[in-house]
């Protein structure tokens, strides 16, 4: 009987073991489906913040972070970089699509650089080019700040402008996506704070917070502007917190605004 009870025992061992390396191989593997994007895990974190910045301009605007509250997201991949011009470009030569407002001005248009100057519907249509999607406001933030309720994507110490391309440090232009190693978030991705504020799905409203769902949220079902993150290099750091939002029409042709893609886990 003890002989095999211990049997058993080391079997089960075994299995979680085996379990262990595979699930690590598999996860690998999925990964490596999608080489240029990260696999944020499901699981909660705390959206949004509680301090009311007191400024005239963020009176003036009505802006307003919060209130923090708690999320659930399920599984998804969201890219390591903004989409660049050369990867945009390939989208032109073989859809059509009309060219950025920033096509041609040499700030803005190296190959390594974010592409902007583009209207919301162009980077979803570009997205579901390549077989991808918008994230949503809550998956942006997530990917940015992890669970920690983080201020920036490095963490909550003093804002440090050298880890990102923000207003403070007058480049005024991008910079090649990745340039600011850290600056990375906990997940690994990059320029999640300055370089170019990124479209995001959602339509924005500033007390969607208060009643938003916890599971998975994505945005009002209508709206007049849509939601971008992350700063630029045309705003103060400020803008570049984790949970900083701001809001443009979907028609805005800016060259402070680019894009990242996501995707859901199949």
């Amino acid at each position: 009987m003890l002989i095999a009870k211990s049997r058993n025992i080391l079997f089960l061992l075994f299995m979680c073991i085996t379990g262990f390396f595979c699930g690590k191989e598999l996860y690998a593997a999925e990964d490596e489906k999608y080489p240029d994007m990260v696999r944020i895990p499901a699981g909660e974190f705390y959206m949004g913040e509680n301090k009311y910045y007191e400024w005239v301009f963020m009176l003036a605007y009505n802006i307003y972070d919060g209130p923090e509250h708690i999320v659930y997201l399920d599984e998804y991949y969201i890219d390591k970089y903004e989409v660049t011009n050369e990867q945009y470009a390939k989208f032109i030569k073989e859809t059509g699509r009309r060219i950025p407002i920033s096509w041609f001005d040499s700030r803005f248009n190296q190959p390594k650089q974010p592409v902007v100057g583009i209207m919301w519907e162009d980077a979803v249509a570009y997205a579901k080019w390549v077989g991808k999607r918008l994230p949503t406001e809550a998956e942006w933030e997530k990917a940015a700040r992890g669970t920690d309720r983080r201020l920036w994507p490095w963490g909550s110490e003093i804002f440090d402008a050298e880890r990102c391309n923000v207003w403070e440090i007058k480049l005024l232009k991008t910079v090649p996506v990745g340039t600011y190693e850290k600056g990375k978030s906990p997940y690994g991705c990059y320029d999640m704070a300055g370089n170019a504020w990124e479209w995001c799905a959602d339509w924005y409203d500033q007390n969607y917070y208060y009643y938003s769902p916890k599971n998975n949220p994505k945005g009002p079902e209508y709206g007049q502007q849509k939601v971008i993150r992350g700063g630029s290099w045309h705003y103060f750091g400020h803008f570049a917190r984790c949970a900083a939002r701001y809001r443009v029409p979907s028609f805005a042709q800016l060259t402070q605004i680019g894009f990242r893609c996501a995707k859901s886990v199949e």
